[in-house]
């Protein structure tokens, strides 16, 4: 029998601010060029005030992937927490919108819902500015059993394991999709994330199916400087594992087979904020709908193609569409 989902992402709700700057704003505000770095409610509010122009929308790693897979025509919910505030109404209605579905309970007191101040220089190289506010408060309470087991893959955003209450409502999750014969998915998230959670981590690849990461984010798990050991411990391991490398492609592993994906075609990159969200979109449609892996890498690099093609981390057009003009689906 068919599952209602094809995916469930459990990751930070968080509404994405994203604003072009120049170099002068890097050094002079001092965040760091193609990193996340967790900042408080104070540093937020002064790096909002420092921006020029600035656009709003909701964001998240996973709520991304999530736009990105409902534009694919996937079924899909997210699971994660805002406050019931002006910006977590704001989260909610926008995944409505593109067929999301979410119905987490809204937090009623405690922080404000959660943002993140995205820089973009020239070289459109983002730098990432998080402050999670509500959506630390992601627990074991909001994961419903009946949802997990009604999806074919369950997909839990690394960044979690920066609240404890919610890796432990991610490691809830793991557990029933074992239970339930649900494919379990995690994202590294960043390669700072990795140096704080390493061992955190490792334990995850245990039970995980599918682990994607870029390439310092591979380099950082195993504590290796070379890409190609980190493809080695990977091919050693049980699951299947998705590598992108930018300009280089991606690399998709699993079950004795390595396949190499070029990069989709782009014309110009304007802003590369929310790639890896999006490759991780078209990478879980392609499983979820019973694609091989060399598929599901050529997927996952047209959706990434698409989305630094412009400002914002979600798609433009319908990637349904797209990957029908390109003959993938």
């Amino acid at each position: 029998m068919a599952r209602k989902y094809d995916v469930i992402g459990l990751g930070n709700a968080i509404v994405d601010v994203l604003a072009p700057v120049d170099d002068d704003f890097i050094l002079t505000h001092q965040v760091v060029k193609n990193a996340m770095m967790l900042i408080d409610e104070f540093r937020a509010q002064q790096l909002y005030q420092a921006f020029g122009d600035k656009v709003e929308a909701a964001g998240g790693s996973v709520a991304n992937s999530m736009a990105g897979l409902a534009s694919f025509g996937a079924r899909g919910k997210f699971v994660g927490k805002v406050k019931a505030d002006r910006l977590g109404e704001a989260f909610a209605e926008s995944l409505i919108a593109n067929g999301t579905d979410f119905t987490t309970a809204p937090a009623s007191e405690g922080p404000a819902t959660a943002c993140c101040l995205i820089a973009v220089p020239p070289d459109a190289q983002r730098a990432m500015n998080t402050f999670l506010g509500a959506s630390r408060r992601l627990g074991p309470d909001d994961i419903v059993a009946d949802d997990i087991a009604a999806a074919n893959i369950v997909y839990v955003e690394g960044y979690l394991c920066d609240s404890e209450v919610s890796l432990q409502a991610a490691h809830k999750a793991a557990a029933i999709a074992k239970q339930t014969g649900t494919k379990i998915a995690i994202t590294l998230s960043d390669s700072f994330c990795v140096g704080r959670y390493r061992d955190e981590f490792l334990t995850f690849l245990k039970d995980v199916d599918v682990v994607f990461a870029n390439e310092e984010e591979a380099k950082s798990l195993f504590e290796v400087e070379d890409f190609d050991d980190a493809l080695q411990r990977f091919k050693a391991w049980h699951g299947i594992t998705a590598l992108t490398r930018g300009a280089k492609g991606c690399v998709a592993v699993g079950g004795g087979e390595v396949h190499v994906v070029d990069a989709a075609a782009v014309s110009q990159v304007l802003d590369t904020t929310g790639a890896g969200d999006q490759f991780a979109a078209g990478f879980l449609f392609g499983l979820s709908t019973g694609r091989t892996l060399a598929e599901c890498g050529k997927l996952g690099s047209l959706a990434a193609a698409e989305v630094i093609s412009h400002f914002g981390a979600r798609p433009d057009v319908l990637l349904q569409d797209l990957a029908r003009e390109t003959g993938l689906i």
